[in-house]
């Protein structure tokens, strides 16, 4: 039986990033603009590897030719062969990123030959006055939006949420969307980087180039509909796993440990992913294979394996694919 992945992240630097994503997982610092820590990739030329055991040095991609029926379970495997659907990061803003948005699978594989890309945003440590945009404020069309980038006043049809720890927001491919400064946020993905800059605040890059947009590649992706209120605010329990979010792409959870806590993974016919954000916990095996999970550290558990024990105090995300 394989054992719980460990993988090394990899550590992007961007203009907008800081330095509290390695302060966050208690690790030395990896520069001074880290924006984000692609946690589990599978994306070609960016994809992490297993930190330790037999399969070290191995990339994602590598295992799952290896081993993609027992880590991903005989369904997923039938439905995405040997390809990891995920990407999982976090992601420290120190100043506002662009305002974007994704293509859904149908136009993504039409243009891009790739996955659309809906995600989700679950806020770990914002700063105070940290805020993030998501959805229309206001009625809206292809026209008026043209209109409005043009004018550089399209951040003010969207609906702006000031963050709080534990907020949870959806963001099904369509949804016009950005986060703003201040946040630290665990972001879940389908594995797609293909994303639509809509508006920068008209900033340059290092050599004082305008950032490259995508308006009119956008108009045909975005969903225009204003968005009812999607946050919601999910407090972890002691010896509970509470529901967080559910789709067709990815499935997640909060378990709140103190003690000990068994969570069964064999009805899943999944990989699960575990993510710590907060505390500091041990994950077990049946076999007895033993895997530290400090705050800010993602483990792959394969689907061959059924369950696992959490130990210690903290709060875990789990994700899998029903």
């Amino acid at each position: 039986m394989l054992p719980i992945l460990t993988f090394t992240p990899l550590f992007k630097s961007v203009i907008w990033g800081g330095k509290r994503i390695a302060a966050f997982k208690g690790i030395e610092s990896q520069g001074d603009h880290i924006g984000e820590s692609w946690e589990l990739s599978p994306m070609q030329g960016h994809e992490t590897t297993v930190a330790d055991g037999p399969l070290q040095g191995k990339t994602l991609g590598e295992v799952l030719a290896m081993h993609g029926r027992e880590i991903m379970g005989e369904k997923l495997h039938e439905r995405y062969g040997d390809k990891f659907p995920l990407l999982i990061k976090f992601i420290d803003s120190t100043d506002d990123l662009s305002i974007q948005v994704h293509p859904n699978d149908e136009l993504a594989a039409k243009r891009h030959n790739s996955l659309g890309k809906t995600e989700m945003w679950y806020s770990v440590q914002p700063a105070e006055g940290a805020y993030l945009y998501s959805g229309f404020n206001t009625e809206m069309n292809p026209e008026k939006f043209r209109n409005m980038v043009a004018e550089g006043t399209i951040v003010s049809a969207l609906a702006k949420y000031n963050t709080r720890p534990g907020d949870l927001f959806f963001l099904p491919a369509g949804r016009v969307h950005a986060i703003g400064r201040g946040n630290l946020v665990l972001e879940i993905q389908q594995a797609s980087d293909i994303t639509y800059r809509i508006y920068d605040y008209d900033r340059r890059d290092a050599e004082g180039n305008p950032r490259q947009l995508h308006v009119e590649e956008s108009v045909d992706a975005i969903n225009y509909t204003p968005a009812e209120q999607q946050v919601s605010n999910i407090v972890a329990e002691a010896g509970r796993e509470v529901p967080v979010q559910d789709c067709n792409y990815f499935t997640t959870t909060l378990v709140g440990v103190d003690g000990e806590f068994n969570l069964e993974l064999a009805d899943r016919n999944s990989f699960t992913i575990l993510i710590a954000t907060k505390g500091n916990c041990t994950v077990e095996t049946p076999s007895g294979q033993k895997v530290d999970l400090p705050q800010g550290r993602t483990v792959l558990v394969p689907a061959s394996i059924p369950a696992v024990k959490l130990s210690g105090i903290g709060e875990v995300v789990t994700v899998y694919i029903r």
